[in-house]
């Protein structure tokens, strides 16, 4: 059985989680049939995509437009996230440097294709990093943002004794910092013991030996760790500069 065969099969799984949501009165069955809907739709489109990007010639212009675009999108779902205030520049460019430093490095130190375009590589562990760093950014912005609003008589004490803006929003963006990188270190002390991760699953699917799977799950697990904890250290870096003015005085949002 082919894989367009199996993922036609694989409808029925939809269909019984329709019935069960029916079964309970959920109310979820039209955002079911939506999701599912969508799901196939994206991931059609994504496929077509990927193979022409993958049919030889390979053009490293059109691998890179592609990463391009994954960042743009990434930053917006990121800036939408934290707060339509901000600068969306900003974040593009932590996003961006995230993921140049982090996929040079294993691409051309790690891994070594042939070719340092090769996208087999590129465009998988550029999506990998981007999906990590999007939500943990995500999550230690809007953290450090929130918190900025929140206490502006707080920090103005600090500012009035002497400290300067970085040293009295230091806390806050320890914490927030914390708070983007806490669930990816959380999710490698378990790994292999509770969970199995979906790539090294997906893998074994495609008939990888699983010590080969285990060791390239090592490489991901290292890359997603470095990157969110660069692209947090970036991220909250630019946000608390744009709550102060040249004078070093807080501005309220």
């Amino acid at each position: 059985m082919n894989f367009a065969t199996q993922a036609v099969w694989a409808i029925g799984l939809v269909g019984a989680a329709f019935a069960l949501s029916s079964w309970q009165k959920l109310g979820l069955e039209g955002s079911l049939i939506l999701a599912a809907g969508r799901a196939v739709i994206q991931l059609a489109v994504v496929g077509y995509v990927l193979a022409v990007i993958f049919a030889p010639p390979l053009s490293p212009i059109l691998i890179l437009f592609v990463l391009g675009v994954l960042v743009m999108i990434s930053a917006i779902v990121t800036r939408n996230r934290i707060s339509q205030k901000l600068p969306l520049p900003g974040i593009v460019g932590s996003l961006l440097i995230t993921t140049l430093v982090t996929v040079a490095y294993v691409q051309l130190i790690v891994v070594q294709p042939q070719v340092w375009y090769e996208p087999r590589f590129l465009i998988a562990l550029g999506a990998i990093v981007l999906s990590q760093a999007m939500n943990a950014a995500a999550i230690s912005g809007e953290r450090l943002f929130n918190t900025l609003k929140s206490n502006p008589l707080e920090i103005e004490t600090r500012l009035s004794l002497g400290a300067t803006p970085a040293q009295a929003i230091e806390p806050y963006r320890k914490d927030a910092i914390r708070a983007g990188v806490l669930p990816v270190i959380n999710a490698m002390s378990i790994v292999g013991l509770a969970t199995i991760p979906e790539i090294v699953s997906g893998q074994l699917l495609g008939g990888a030996e699983p010590i080969q799977a285990i060791a390239f799950q090592i490489v991901i697990l290292f890359m997603v760790l470095f990157a969110t904890l660069l692209v947090t250290l970036l991220v909250t870096s630019g946000i608390w500069r744009k709550f102060f003015n040249a004078q070093a005085q807080l501005i309220r949002w």
